[in-house]
């Protein structure tokens, strides 16, 4: 991976765990859900101005992403409600990169370094340990803990269609552009109908998170897109996962959360993994 690629990544992880801290603040996830999905959308419009359109060929797999987005957003959001966020997050987050590094290898014959299967293995491993430090082991929470690992295969999906569409379409905004307004207007259809009061409520309850946070993830998975189409998918998945370290920093140094020394010692196996993506040569 070229040191462009790598720290244009590691931002996007940045921006990743500032979004989620605003909506890990919000009472309601629905709401804050639906706020960040409508913003993206809002910053996607006049980037399709700007972009070629994409390849009529990435089509299929524009309206795959769609709906992979969506199954995401929804089990993330059951997860939630089943489990705490500090035991959901992290085993969702940390079981996608190993599952993209497994299928890239196996099924799609990607050929990764030692150094770089390494380093997928101890940033996904690490990620999922700190599922493991909080008051409660969020592995004997048996339901919260299945519908986090569903969650992590949706992320794991998400990130092998979206890099192989990106390539594909030929232009990275391009095809994010469109997925992220289909995203949207799906997301609001199916929310019309459950959950109708919250279209309602986002102009004065989610508007900041509709802007800062709609706009954070929007850059942050833009930047992202664009790394799958430069770098091993798998790579980009794991490194883009270290947004949890980010999270935890912003947790302990804004939010004022304690850090015990078992996060200490996931972190930092995390970053001996990120710190192996720089030792890996690029292809």
């Amino acid at each position: 991976m070229s040191p462009m690629v790598f720290f244009i990544v590691v931002l996007a992880a940045a921006l990743h765990a500032a979004w989620n801290a605003m909506l890990k603040g919000g009472r309601d996830k629905y709401l804050g859900t639906a706020a960040v999905v409508i913003g993206q959308a809002i910053f996607a419009v006049p980037t399709l101005f700007l972009v070629p359109a994409p390849d009529p060929s990435s089509f299929v797999l524009i309206v795959a992403g769609i709906g992979l987005h969506l199954g995401y957003q929804f089990f993330l959001m059951a997860s939630y409600r089943a489990g705490d966020l500090t035991q959901v997050y992290p085993l969702a987050r940390g079981s996608a990169p190993l599952i993209v590094a497994l299928v890239s290898v196996v099924f799609l014959g990607v050929v990764l370094q030692t150094i770089e299967l390494t380093a997928v293995l101890m940033i996904g491993l690490g990620i999922m340990s700190i599922a493991l430090v909080g008051k409660n082991d969020g592995l004997h929470h048996r339901k919260a803990a299945v519908l986090a690992l569903l969650t992590g295969c949706f992320i794991a999906s998400y990130s092998l269609v979206d890099g192989l569409g990106a390539r594909q379409a030929g232009t990275a905004l391009g095809y994010y552009g469109w997925l992220t307004i289909g995203n949207a207007v799906a997301f609001c259809a199916i929310t019309a109908v459950v959950r109708p009061s919250i279209l309602k409520r986002i102009p004065k309850e989610g508007l900041r998170l509709t802007m800062f946070g709609g706009g954070a993830s929007y850059v942050a998975y833009a930047l992202v897109i664009w790394s799958f189409t430069q770098a091993p998918i798998a790579l980009v998945t794991a490194l883009r996962e270290t947004s949890i370290v980010f999270a935890l920093l912003i947790g302990v140094f804004v939010l004022r959360e304690k850090l015990s020394l078992a996060k200490v010692a996931s972190t930092v196996v995390v970053s001996a993994g990120v710190l192996m993506t720089r030792l890996s040569k690029p292809a």
